[in-house]
């Protein structure tokens, strides 16, 4: 059964595709789809701009200002960042050379 494209379902609703799912064929799907290049990873703006800039978790934590702990929790959607970091993030992603990095 393919899942439908106008989600959320109500609770009945949900109950029903719940029940009538064949998840062995979705999963055999899912790898088929991975293994023919189908798949594809999605960063949060956070790890995107980490990665663009090239510095280290520690570096990149040292730039916004925070433990390598509350950026693991962002990066994993635990804890939002703050609306300062969230700002800092965006620019990274629209202008990285304009950022200053920190010194060791």
């Amino acid at each position: 059964m393919n899942t439908r494209e106008n989600l959320p379902l109500n609770g009945d609703e949900l109950e029903v595709y719940e029940a009538n799912r064949d998840l062995f064929a979705e999963l055999l799907q899912g790898a088929e789809d991975i293994q023919a290049g189908l798949g594809r990873v999605v960063y949060s703006p956070l790890i995107a701009a980490r990665e663009k800039t090239g510095l280290s978790y520690e570096e990149f934590a040292r730039l916004l200002g925070i433990s390598t702990l509350t950026l693991e929790s962002w990066e994993q959607r635990r804890e939002q960042p703050t609306k300062e970091a969230s700002t800092l993030i965006a620019k990274i992603l629209s202008c990285p050379d304009s950022i200053p990095m920190p010194q060791p």
